[in-house]
């Protein structure tokens, strides 16, 4: 058989590249900018005024407030405890490393759904440690920290998955660990 000469990616038709730029356009619009555009103009179907007045309210000021909060608490978190398991993961070769892997990937195989359900399992009235959170005054479930911790949860990994290979790709460390992920 004779040898096939291998393409670059650039190689591709002008209709090919046009095609793929179009349906690329196309999947943006539909699913970003329209539901954003049907978002602006719902809020604004009264007049700028009556948008900007929205702002007074004060469950819109406590919402606004809330978002600040766990984003001011979820986003340090994520960057001491992502920097930390990235570094030990790229870095150094130990026992459970494998175990913190899949704990770092846990949040993208598991439905949010079922994290919600783990949440009310573990400090749920009804649950082992709900009696003793509630002796104690301490609130989790539906409050602060229970959305702190959800927000972690769903977003840990991401700071870690970007940080693994390029510290993996500095070379520094345990070069038959990085091999191994």
């Amino acid at each position: 058989a004779p040898l096939q000469r291998s393409r670059a990616a650039t190689d591709d038709s002008p209709a090919a590249r046009i095609a793929l730029i179009t349906t690329s356009i196309v999947f943006l619009a539909l699913f970003l900018f329209a539901p954003l555009a049907v978002v602006f103009s719902e809020a604004l179907s009264k007049g700028f005024a009556t948008f900007a007045v929205s702002f007074s309210d004060p469950d819109a000021q406590a919402a606004i407030q809330l978002t600040l909060l766990i984003a001011a608490t979820a986003v340090p978190a994520n960057l001491v405890f992502g920097l930390a398991a990235s570094w030990a993961i790229a870095k150094f070769s130990f026992p459970g490393k494998s175990l913190l892997v899949t704990l770092i990937d846990l949040p993208f195989s598991v439905s949010p759904v079922i994290s919600g359900l783990v949440y009310v399992l573990l400090f749920g009235a009804q649950s082992a440690l709900g009696p003793w959170l509630k002796s104690h005054g301490v609130e989790i479930l539906f409050a602060v920290p229970g959305i702190v911790l959800a927000t972690i949860f769903v977003t840990f990994p991401f700071v870690a998955r970007e940080l693994i290979p390029l510290m993996q790709d500095q070379g520094t460390g345990d070069e038959e660990a990085a091999i191994s992920l």
